[in-house]
């Protein structure tokens, strides 16, 4: 394509399969501080940031320990969770960010700290196919807010219509529609069930994101940008 265009993938539940160990890495974590999250807190956990997640807490359990020191505890307990299994891509997601890098700039935008994003990304061993990742620390406001994901299109240069957001929650998905991006959701790994229903296109696994998909989402952007 002769414009600039980018593909901004959620982390969690989009290309690794750790939804569920971020979940119990928070609870974990918050036992050194004699605080339980119940089944609402917990879904919570899914889909926002550690901007949002800090505050629920401190809203709700009067936590008094800084974001910092609740980010450290949990990268440790995460650290023991995946020590023997490791990171899991999910399905498609290997071939699909191999291939998609080819035509496109490529961006990780993750409610996780940075310290978690940059270990599940090594871990996947896609260092090298990311031009930008990033966590919790580098915006204020987390998803459903769009400024993770406008975030993100300032540091590429590339304008909202000519992005592709990839995402597995609601949160994610309502954030990047907000940015004015075009919104892919995968099911793969959405097990609490979150609504995928705002998103333009609903894939089974990241298989599905072909670059057939991606010329269907932005052929608009293509004719914007010939005229």
């Amino acid at each position: 394509m002769s414009f600039r265009t980018a593909i901004l993938f959620d982390l969690d539940g989009t290309l690794v399969d750790t939804e569920r160990d971020n979940v119990e890495s928070v609870v974990l974590a918050l036992h050194q501080w004699h605080i339980e999250l119940d089944a609402v807190e917990r879904h919570f956990v899914v889909g926002h940031s550690w901007n949002e997640i800090y505050t629920m807490l401190v809203r709700n359990h009067g936590l008094q320990v800084s974001m910092d020191e609740v980010i450290a505890r949990a990268v440790q307990e995460k650290r023991q969770l995946l020590a023997h299994k490791g990171y899991q891509p999910l399905p498609g997601a290997r071939d699909a960010v191999k291939r998609l890098g080819r035509r496109a700039e490529l961006a990780v935008v993750s409610g996780a700290s940075r310290v978690e994003v940059q270990e599940a990304v090594a871990g996947l061993g896609m260092l090298g196919n990311f031009r930008v990742l990033l966590g919790a620390e580098d915006y204020s406001k987390g998803k459903p807010d769009p400024e993770p994901y406008l975030t993100a299109m300032r540091l590429l240069a590339v304008l909202p219509a000519a992005c592709i957001v990839v995402e597995d929650a609601e949160p994610g998905i309502l954030a990047g529609r907000a940015a004015g991006a075009h919104v892919v959701a995968v099911r793969a790994a959405n097990y609490l069930g979150y609504d995928q229903s705002a998103a333009d296109v609903v894939l089974d696994t990241l298989d599905g994101l072909t670059d057939e998909l991606c010329d269907r989402l932005l052929v608009q952007t293509e004719s914007i940008a010939a005229g």
